[in-house]
């Protein structure tokens, strides 16, 4: 049997982390990353007839943190272990002075690409998050579905924290909109989550940043006037149902590498925004990021209007603490790889950005 360096927890793992501090950000992300590398490694494990307990590889990704697993969410079309759902053990004491740990964390890996119909059933969902269809999918209607659950079973929002890495921060971030809608904001990691923009991709190709900012005000005037035009119409039900202005209070933590192309465009997404402030232009940012190009392309202005079925672009986020590094590698590969956001060595640069109305 061919063994993965990455999934064995003493040869890959955060083994640094002897003492655990809440209040230390470094140790939340490299803790809350390796709840979710915990579920990349049970879905090894259970695809390795050899890796069964009780000489499975996952466990040490969470009993490391006093965790233990509570359930594992199985994908009903290849059976495959897409999340799980992790309690912090009752005997942790922590410092009364500490920031407050969690008591669940739900956790969604991203892309597994060694079992062949694994492999088939989430690049599947690879394109159903880009042509924002993937809330459709019964992989995240039952993510949702435990997420409800166990908001409830804690009796408190502050108790559940959701994270995912890729495809999982996709699964993730959309179950954190629809929470904060009901009125739950979730403490959210989302590491790596894919940027579903045609400009951003396309932009990657332009090097003159002076090309890039006419670019991007072009199409933000092309946006926001297309969106003004649907206000005008439909103005009374766009102000009930401005997604900015009901997730603008949610700040989920992201993490991004700039040398990840799958990632990255939440950098000049954000960096745009604030361009646009700092140039009085407020209003053309706010009505044109309610939306997106592909929406207006392939949809028209009539996707403008946000429903509990046809919700706004995934990337659409008003407000983010976003962490950013540079890829100590330069493969892409791995740069969108999940073990640079537990390496000791990774320095984040912090940067908080709230949408305000």
């Amino acid at each position: 049997m061919i063994q993965n360096k990455l999934d064995i927890y003493n040869l890959s793992g955060p083994t640094h982390l002897t003492a655990i501090d809440w209040n230390n950000a470094d140790h939340r992300r490299s803790i809350v990353v390796s709840l979710v590398q915990g579920v990349y490694v049970l879905e090894q494990d259970r695809q390795h007839s050899l890796r069964q307990e009780p000489k499975a590889f996952a466990p040490p990704w969470w009993e490391s943190f006093h965790f233990q697993l509570n359930y594992k969410l199985l994908d009903n079309v290849d059976k495959s272990i897409f999340g799980a759902i992790y309690e912090l053990k009752p005997v942790y004491n922590s410092d009364d002075s500490a920031r407050h740990p969690p008591k669940y964390v739900i956790a969604f890996r991203g892309n597994v690409l060694e079992s062949y119909d694994t492999c088939i059933r989430d690049l599947k969902l690879d394109i159903e998050y880009y042509f924002n269809i993937l809330h459709w999918d019964s992989r995240f209607e039952l993510a949702i579905k435990k997420v409800e659950e166990m908001v409830r079973l804690a009796g408190s929002s502050a108790n559940v924290w959701l994270a995912g890495h890729s495809l999982g921060s996709a699964i993730a971030l959309i179950a954190g909109k629809n929470m904060t809608r009901l009125g739950y904001e979730l403490e959210t990691y989302l590491f790596n989550p894919p940027f579903s923009s045609l400009t951003s991709f396309f932009m990657r190709f332009i090097k003159n940043q002076t090309v890039k900012d006419i670019v991007h005000f072009s199409q933000t005037r092309f946006k926001a006037i297309n969106a003004k035009a649907y206000n005008n119409i439909n103005n009374k039900a766009q102000k009930c149902h401005d997604p900015f202005v009901l997730l603008s209070t949610w700040l989920p933590y992201l993490f991004v590498n700039p040398d990840d192309p799958l990632c990255s465009g939440y950098i000049s997404y954000f960096e745009n925004k604030k361009k646009m402030e700092n140039v009085g232009a407020k209003k053309y940012e706010k009505l044109a990021t309610n939306t997106s190009m592909r929406s207006l392309i392939f949809s028209g202005p009539a996707t403008l209007e946000i429903s509990e079925h046809e919700p706004e672009d995934l990337h659409l986020l008003p407000s983010a603490h976003m962490f950013t590094i540079r890829g100590q590698l330069p493969a892409s590969r791995q740069a969108h790889g999940i073990e640079q956001w537990w390496n000791r060595d990774t320095h984040c640069h912090p940067m908080v950005y709230q949408f305000k109305e």
